[in-house]
């Protein structure tokens, strides 16, 4: 950890009192986030069981209406009564953030994980995290502690100034491991899964420093490792589990331009079922096809213009190909699809509201997708000081170096491997 702990320093004032308006926040929308405080670490084997493809829980739309699970906690405040604060339904007319008539746990401001406001009251803090165990993105392993003897991945390890979830999950890919973890904003590390045996799970919201790379991704904390499957935005794969996740590729990251990208899936079973969890391409040219494996044929195509039917969609094939390729020009979240193989679709009757396999999508279909919560400021060109709270606030810190790759015990060699300056962290 020689290059992680050059110059990293944290400084941590009090607790967090209030929560500012949205225009206060674009520094922590569209976080990559965490899962629920107690959430246990390890690969979620249902991914069908998750209510969350974003690790902070910005899409959770569930019912969980209490601060802890199964009737435990305290009760939340409607969001049509919480007008004196800075978030309630009135501020979200639309339903970008799931607010409304209810007091179900939503994450409007893109924090750490679902919170809601509370009657209740202690030291003037007026809302509560909320401990949801159906709220984990399939792929995020949890947080966990870095004492740094030994590591808690023990792989090779590098830091960059232009850090995203993303670049590490690529670095730990090429270098042929399992897992990549992040920790205080700008160091990586690979390991295997045999690392987990002896890890240390750590509070979810532990992991809530700023990627140097992405002002709305977080990468870990102050030895703290967030720690992601390298699958988790692959560009291509063979999954043969009975069911599982695909992600988009870069995902947290947008997908770049240019991308071709395809994944197998055969499972056990003789059709396919996916749910689109997320969907959200740039334009008509951005196009993600599923195709019968065995003979090539075109089921179904996707695009900026066409998303998918909502609900489950069953494929009448053993295995699929799923092809995605985007223009020159393509930006966008991208998707996230869970499957599960099906022994016979016609002996599974599909639930209430799931989409038959059409010969083509419909020309009405109007799908409402997981929409961004923000457009976050441009990527950081160096080192940034901040001052993060709920309404965080940015200076560029003089001198900062503007260019950096990794750096470690890689075999990274021509990298250099910067004097990076403190990251200022208050928390008011």
């Amino acid at each position: 950890m020689e290059c992680a702990g050059a110059g990293a320093t944290a400084l941590w004032l009090g607790a967090m009192q209030t929560r500012a308006p949205r225009g206060f926040l674009l520094l922590l929308l569209f976080l990559p986030l965490l899962p629920p405080r107690g959430a246990s670490a390890g690969s979620l084997h249902g991914p069908g069981l998750s209510e969350c493809f974003q690790v902070n829980g910005a899409d959770y739309r569930g019912h969980q209406n209490r601060t802890g699970p199964r009737g435990a906690g305290r009760p939340c405040l409607f969001w049509d009564q919480t007008q004196q604060h800075s978030y309630s339904s009135a501020s979200d007319p639309q339903g970008r953030w799931g607010l409304g008539p209810h007091n179900f746990c939503r994450n409007p401001d893109g924090d750490v994980q679902p919170w809601c406001y509370v009657a209740e009251t202690e030291e003037g803090i007026y809302w509560r995290y909320c401990d949801i165990p159906t709220c984990h993105m399939p792929g995020y392993l949890g947080c966990f502690v870095d004492s740094g003897a030994p590591p808690a991945l023990s792989g090779p390890s590098g830091t960059s100034t232009k850090l995203t979830v993303q670049v590490c999950l690529r670095f730990c890919r090429m270098k042929g491991y399992q897992l990549a973890g992040v920790e205080a904003g700008y160091a990586c590390f690979c390991g295997s899964e045999s690392d987990l045996d002896r890890g240390r799970p750590a509070p979810a919201t532990d992991c809530d420093q700023i990627c140097f790379g992405h002002p709305g991704q977080l990468c870990g904390g102050d030895g703290r490792l967030g720690i992601y499957e390298v699958s988790v935005g692959s560009c291509q794969g063979n999954w043969t589990a009975p069911q599982g996740v695909v992600y988009s590729p870069d995902f947290p990251d947008e997908y770049g331009p240019d991308r071709n990208c395809s994944w197998a899936l055969s499972p056990p079973g003789a059709a396919l079922e996916l749910t689109f969890r997320l969907f959200e391409l740039a334009d008509p040219r951005d196009r993600l096809e599923l195709r019968d494996a065995a003979s090539g044929s075109l089921l179904r195509a996707f695009d900026g213009a066409r998303p998918p039917p909502p609900g489950p969609l069953r494929l009448r094939a053993a295995a699929l190909l799923l092809t995605f390729r985007s223009d020159a020009r393509g930006h966008a979240q991208g998707f996230a699809l869970t499957y599960r193989g099906l022994q016979d679709a016609a002996d599974d009757p599909a639930p209430q509201g799931s989409a038959q396999t059409p010969a083509a999508p419909p020309d009405w279909a109007n799908v409402s997708c997981s929409p961004r919560p923000g457009t976050p400021e441009a990527a950081m060109g160096g080192a940034v000081c901040w001052l993060r709270g709920k309404a965080p606030r940015r200076w560029g810190l003089p001198g900062a170096p503007g260019e950096a790759g990794l750096c470690g015990t890689a075999g990274l060699e021509g990298w250099p491997c910067p004097a990076l300056p403190g990251t200022l962290r208050l928390r008011v």
